[in-house]
């Protein structure tokens, strides 16, 4: 029983980490290959036939679009898997992204503007 929740845990990470790769994109897509190597960039070091598999079940989940291009499935981020990365709403199976980092955000602080406050000086 233990296993099962620790893989359960692993693999709705992992499907976090593609959503957020995707999310980084300009364009929101990105192909198998690339998915691959951000998850084992990520510690998520798993075949090209399981990445396959979990695009398949993020398009069942309705966070992502899938098109085959030749033999590489490419995936898109839809406005639900967003939504998701953004803790508008919840996809069932896939791990809840951490809060972003915003500390006294209510007064105006954010690490945006502590930036350019530091590039002035």
């Amino acid at each position: 029983m233990m296993r099962e929740d620790y893989e359960l845990a692993l693999t709705a990470d992992a499907r976090l980490v593609m959503l957020k790769a995707l999310q980084a994109q300009t364009d929101g897509r990105l192909n198998e290959v690339i998915l691959e190597r951000e998850l084992d960039r990520f510690g998520h070091r798993r075949s090209r036939q399981w990445v396959r598999t979990q695009i398949l079940k993020l398009e069942e989940l309705g966070a992502v679009t899938k098109v085959e291009a030749g033999t590489v499935m490419v995936a898109a981020i839809t406005r639900l898997g967003l939504a998701h990365c953004e803790r508008r709403e919840i996809v069932d199976g896939v791990a809840r992204p951490s809060p972003e980092f915003l500390t006294r955000s209510r007064s105006g602080f954010s690490p945006a503007s502590t930036r350019r406050q530091r590039r002035c000086r």
